[in-house]
């Protein structure tokens, strides 16, 4: 089976939505550590200027339900809400980026300097989506069609069109929810 682990650039948005276990209830934005542990993963060293712990969970957790909804919309095929692509805009707009040319000739989106803990880590998702846009792989960033998963994963089937982190556990209890509603209809 092939891996549900996304790209370089969009590792980071899978990690962050994937912070919250949506069966158990876990979070791990509100575990001991906090953000803490999810940026310096990242190398995003300590809070942003006049930013605490407290206000770099809520802008995490924000950014977190908005990009699941987003993700959510590329399993359904369908347009990002109204209300999820203006939060994400008013969120992106505190984490700019810069345009940085390697001696090379290459070029890469980074974050502006200045910046730290959520608004750094942030700017980083925002590199990686447009990254991710530019190759045509962030339609492919999905979340798990079950109302009780949302589990984020990266869709590596051939025609994009997966609906659950795994057809083993969510897929199967859909189908067999679905059988169930069926039979019971015919009885």
């Amino acid at each position: 089976m092939a891996s549900r682990t996304a790209p370089d650039s969009l590792r980071c948005v899978q990690d962050l939505v994937n912070t919250l276990d949506i069966e158990t209830g876990a979070d791990a934005l509100s575990a001991d550590g906090g953000p803490g542990a999810l940026l310096r993963a990242y190398g995003v060293a300590g809070p942003g200027p006049g930013e605490g712990e407290l206000e770099a969970r809520q802008a995490l957790q924000e950014l977190r339900e908005a990009l699941r909804e987003v993700c959510l919309a590329h399993t359904a095929g369908a347009g990002v809400p109204e209300r999820t692509a203006r939060t994400l805009e008013r969120l992106f707009a505190a984490a700019p980026l810069v345009l940085a040319v390697r001696p090379e000739g290459g070029a890469a989106l980074r974050p502006a300097p200045g910046l730290g803990g959520a608004g750094q880590f942030t700017a980083r998702i925002a590199a990686g989506i447009a990254s991710a846009v530019a190759d045509g792989t962030w339609t492919r960033l999905k979340a798990c069609e079950a109302h009780d998963c949302r589990w984020v994963f990266y869709d590596r089937s051939p025609a994009g069109r997966s609906r659950w982190c795994t057809m083993a556990v969510c897929g199967s209890r859909a189908k067999m929810r679905t059988y169930r509603a069926r039979r019971a209809e015919s009885e």
